[in-house]
């Protein structure tokens, strides 16, 4: 397994998964923390989590990208770097704004910027699902998912630190510099071995990867497991920040830094952890297994939440075994997507798939979680997180044949 991640296909992801998970802080957890210090209310700072629609959104469009081939960098590249240009720019000019001032012109970038992230997803899902052969998907899905947890700690953890030395103007202009950066690691990917044919027709690229879907047992299943899987952890992160900062009463840069670093490293030990332990453990094993540990994660934030004074020791704790399990965690979901997806329809239904995941976290998530922690308090709160993962484990096991018949090697690929 270690060998295989330096495959010259699975490593690029690395950088490629980066690139895609860093503007995602940048619009959710990071926007958050500005306004938080703006002193902001919960329940706004609950709804600016609307701005990811996007990224629930986006198989509205991904037949686009499977139908429409730009002229450079091949079919999938192409719009990767394009994206990553857009970003740069669109994230240079958040840098010059001021919330407190002009919250509605942050609302309106913050959805451009999510929609340009979302798209960039479309692009990079359907590009690593089409370079990877079968026997590297367990570690693409591993490599992938470090990249873009690094890459949302980067912009979260990082951009928090930088924010308390630098302002936030400052923080936004370095991370639209990153952003550009990372279309040399585009430039550089290799392009897939087997060159796929694009829809002959735009009603082909919509019409047929949902045909083919929802024509295999328990489709609409899967469809629930997927929007079902990390919801409580999505309510247990919705407003971990403001609840660090505020009820916690850790400092800007304390938050940041465990973060950045505890969490980076327990990010990359979950993610790679994940990816080796799939192949004894299976695909099903591994999403249940992976699961509960999520699940039981969240009685750190609860127990964070009931201590008198707590140290910044137990708040690295908390975060680190978060961040483990979250890594297990989503490498197991990434590995299920990939299972589920056709190759020969790759970006429209990994754009599905994906985006159903963003359900829980977009519409549920983060406008709730404001309203159930000023009804209920920060401790009822953390443990109700807690509960509501159970319905996806439960689910997870009634339908524990569908998954197992379920083969990363031998889903068609046209």
């Amino acid at each position: 397994m270690s060998f295989v991640y330096f495959s010259p296909r699975v490593f690029p992801l690395l950088v490629l998964g980066f690139a895609s998970g860093l503007p995602l802080a940048l619009v959710s957890g990071t926007l958050q923390a500005w306004l938080t210090t703006t002193g902001s209310p919960e329940e706004q700072i609950g709804l600016l989590t609307l701005a990811g629609s996007a990224y629930t959104l986006k198989f509205l469009w991904a037949p686009l990208i499977d139908r429409y081939c730009l002229p450079f960098l091949g079919r999938r590249r192409g719009w990767m770097l394009l994206t990553q240009v857009l970003l740069a720019i669109s994230l240079l000019l958040m840098s010059r704004l001021d919330p407190s001032t002009q919250l509605g012109l942050v609302f309106a970038l913050a959805f451009w910027i999510a929609f340009l992230s979302a798209t960039q997803d479309i692009a990079f899902d359907a590009y690593s699902t089409d370079v990877l052969q079968a026997d590297e998907r367990a570690a693409g899905a591993a490599v992938r998912v470090t990249g873009y947890r690094i890459g949302m700690i980067m912009s979260g953890g990082l951009a928090m630190v930088l924010a308390a030395q630098v302002g936030w103007e400052n923080t936004y202009a370095t991370m639209a510099a990153i952003m550009a950066l990372m279309t040399l690691a585009t430039l550089k990917a290799p392009e897939p071995e087997v060159q796929r044919r694009a829809p002959r027709s735009l009603y082909e690229a919509v019409q047929a990867p949902f045909t083919e879907f929802f024509s295999r047992r328990g489709a609409l299943a899967m469809l629930l497991l997927i929007v079902l899987y990390k919801l409580g952890d999505s309510f247990a992160s919705a407003l971990s920040t403001t609840f660090l900062l505020r009820e916690a009463g850790f400092s800007l840069e304390a938050v940041g830094y465990a973060n950045k670093v505890v969490g980076l490293a327990a990010t990359i030990l979950g993610a790679l952890l994940g990816g080796a332990l799939m192949v004894p453990l299976g695909l099903y094993r591994a999403l249940l297994l992976f699961g509960v540990l999520q699940a039981v994660s969240n009685f750190g934030y609860w127990y964070l939440s009931i201590q008198p004074e707590s140290s910044i020791w137990l708040m690295g704790a908390v975060i680190s075994i978060e961040n483990l399990c979250g890594g297990l965690g989503t490498t197991a979901f990434v590995a299920l997507v990939m299972a589920l997806c056709n190759q020969s329809y790759s970006a429209a239904q990994f754009a599905l798939l994906s985006a159903l995941s963003a359900v829980g976290r977009t519409y549920l998530a983060g406008p709730l979680s404001g309203y159930m922690v000023k009804s209920f308090g920060w401790p009822s709160f953390f443990l109700s997180t807690v509960l509501i993962a159970l319905p996806g484990l439960v689910m997870l096991w009634h339908y524990r044949s569908v998954i197992r018949d379920l083969d990363l090697g031998t889903r068609d690929s046209g």
